[in-house]
């Protein structure tokens, strides 16, 4: 008698990227408890860094607005200008709640854009929506 084995399919790899460990630790913490496998770094740089390793596996990005040197924007832009990386959906994080700043990102290809704090209702509707396409 053979026994046939169920290969569960790996959980959807979420890179988020913020420079405060307290909001990292945050959303690493929803979207773990939504079974989410989660990378976190504190910037923009390391975020492409960690992108360009061909083992990397992202289904989708979190990052926040404002970060020094690359702000979650500049990082938004160089995601959705890459051949290799434009159709991973990113998602914008901000404390500050403005209209034009909210627009832009959504202009430039940004999935949503969120206002912290960030929701386990959000982090629900978000995989719901984006991982399952």
């Amino acid at each position: 008698m053979s026994t046939m084995m169920t290969v569960l399919p790996e959980p959807p790899h979420v890179l988020a990227v913020d420079d405060s460990i307290v909001d990292r630790a945050v959303i690493s913490r929803l979207l773990r408890s939504s079974k989410y496998r989660v990378t976190t770094v504190d910037s923009g740089k390391r975020a492409l860094e960690v992108l360009s390793l061909q083992d990397r596996n992202v289904h989708m990005i979190i990052t926040d607005y404002c970060m020094p040197e690359m702000s979650g924007y500049d990082l938004l832009k160089r995601v959705k200008e890459s051949a290799e990386l434009r159709e991973i959906p990113v998602v914008i994080m901000s404390s500050e709640n403005s209209p034009t700043r909210i627009q832009m990102c959504l202009e430039e290809g940004a999935e949503e854009f969120l206002i912290k704090p960030v929701r386990p209702s959000d982090v629900s509707r978000l995989c719901s929506r984006l991982i399952t396409r």
